[in-house]
């Protein structure tokens, strides 16, 4: 339809990339307004949403030239890659209007997980629509599909049991590191970085004897976790003394390079006098150098080390799983349905009025034309004559219009067709604002699903291959 918009998701993840070409596009919280400012400038990209978390980066747009769009985030994200096209195109996948809108759904309702049932991806999401309405990148194709991904996720949550008892990365690495040490009791843990993956991590281990030891670049915020979480602190200045003092380490700073190289991982080696050294590495990018794996009895795990073991929590999750599976498909049906008699009824609308407003100007210059003029009697049944015809008229294209307006594959073009052959100007419902499309839409009643979309995408169903 003219000026439709498409709503399009180019991303990757811990399905499709290896860690090492994830941790090369991924965005640092300080560096996601500048990139979504970037984005939008793509030539045919209108808005835009960008979630970059340890298992995916991913890229939530609006276009009315999806093709392009697409062609030109592909040239992007392979130059901020480092790469070409050709070596980043197997690691991406795109989904466009309806596979992106049940993308979206299923990722935030933790179902597209490296940890399905985890409940860090819906915080993440929603940040990454805060982030995308603060600097004016969102509008309302985004306000309304990331509207519904926070509804279907809240709806997974409530219904089904995939949040029981939740596990997360951080989770994962907890056990893998009891596996390893046969459990917790006088061991001591330095937790490195003090964001919320790393306030995860100390959490998983309260009340398991360990000894928690926390560092950060910022002393203010690693003191802040040590007193929530009964730890101790050791200057971040000093990390060769703070590996020195730890039998378990759980990294996860927002540096671009690693923090522990193998040169300081050695160092620290030698003061402990080679004793049993694990580094869980889980950010991304990484915070421990690969190569430390090669020291003497340093072990090394990363994000996708993680993976064996949430497989685990998968299978153990599925059937709840294939549950929350059934309600994103129902909660996508509903958002589309609602959409498409949004983009139906402004259509019929316009029509009605145009062709009864064409009618009666006709009847009002044939009663102008009357010699000796005529009385308000006359008048008034010469015009109830034009709408009576007008309404006649009026009905079968209605009838089209509401039957097939709505199809995802004609519905576009039978809604533009009307639009061009009778020179309609849509009305489009008023939008609620900014924060209609912002954090406060996560509060909004279910039954304001699609709400926001105002006849702006097509969502036609159609979609490009990853």
């Amino acid at each position: 339809m003219p000026g439709g918009i498409d709503f399009v998701v180019v991303g990757l993840s811990h399905k499709t990339a290896p860690l090492d070409v994830r941790e090369r596009l991924a965005v640092v919280p300080e560096q996601v307004g500048s990139t979504l400012r970037e984005l939008v400038g793509l030539g045919p990209v209108r808005e835009a949403a960008l979630l970059s978390t340890c298992n995916r980066v991913e890229v939530y747009l609006a276009s009315p030239d999806p093709d392009g769009a697409i062609e030109a985030l592909r040239r992007d994200l392979a130059q901020r890659a480092g790469t070409t096209e050709n070596d980043i195109a197997p690691h991406l996948y795109v989904r466009v209007d309806v596979e992106a809108v049940h993308h979206l759904f299923r990722v935030a309702s933790s179902l597209d997980s490296l940890v399905i049932g985890e409940p860090q991806i819906l915080g993440q999401v929603k940040q990454a629509h805060e982030e995308a309405v603060a600097v004016q990148t969102a509008g309302p194709v985004l306000g309304a599909c990331f509207s519904g991904a926070f509804r279907i996720a809240r709806r997974v949550r409530r219904e089904t049991e995939i949040a029981r008892n939740p596990v997360s990365v951080s989770s994962v690495s907890i056990e893998y590191a009891r596996k390893i040490f046969d459990g917790f009791e006088g061991r001591t843990v330095l937790i490195v970085g003090a964001g919320k993956m790393a306030d995860l991590a100390a959490r998983s281990l309260g009340g398991q004897g360990a000894r928690l030891l926390v560092t950060n670049r910022t002393a203010g915020r690693a003191e802040e976790l040590a007193a929530r979480i009964g730890a101790g602190t050791h200057p971040f200045e000093d990390l060769a003394g703070a590996l020195a003092r730890a039998d378990i380490v759980i990294a996860s700073t927002g540096a671009r390079r690693p923090v522990l190289t193998r040169a300081l991982v050695e160092a620290a080696q030698k003061k402990r006098r080679g004793r049993l050294l694990f580094l869980i590495d889980i950010a991304v990018p990484r915070d421990v150098e690969p190569d430390c794996a090669s020291l003497p009895n340093v072990f090394v795990a990363d994000i996708d080390d993680l993976q064996k073991m949430a497989n685990e929590h998968r299978d153990n999750r599925r059937g709840e799983a294939d549950r929350a599976e059934v309600m994103v498909e129902q909660e996508v049906a509903r958002f589309l349905e609602a959409f498409r008699g949004r983009r139906v009824g402004p259509t019929i609308t316009a029509l009605r009025e145009r062709v009864i407003e064409l009618a009666r100007g006709e009847a009002e210059r044939a009663i102008a034309g009357l010699s000796g003029g005529a009385g308000e009697r006359e008048r008034r049944a010469m015009l109830d004559l034009a709408d009576a015809i007008a309404k006649k008229l009026l009905h079968g294209p209605q009838v089209v219009l509401k039957k097939g307006g709505g199809d995802p594959v004609d519905g576009p073009s039978l809604l533009s067709a009307a639009q061009r052959m009778f020179s309609l100007e849509i009305k489009e419902p008023a939008e609620a604002g900014p924060s209609a499309s912002g954090p406060a839409a996560d509060s909004a009643d279910d039954e304001g699903a699609g709400q926001t979309l105002a006849g702006a995408t097509r969502l036609s169903g159609k979609a490009t291959g990853s």
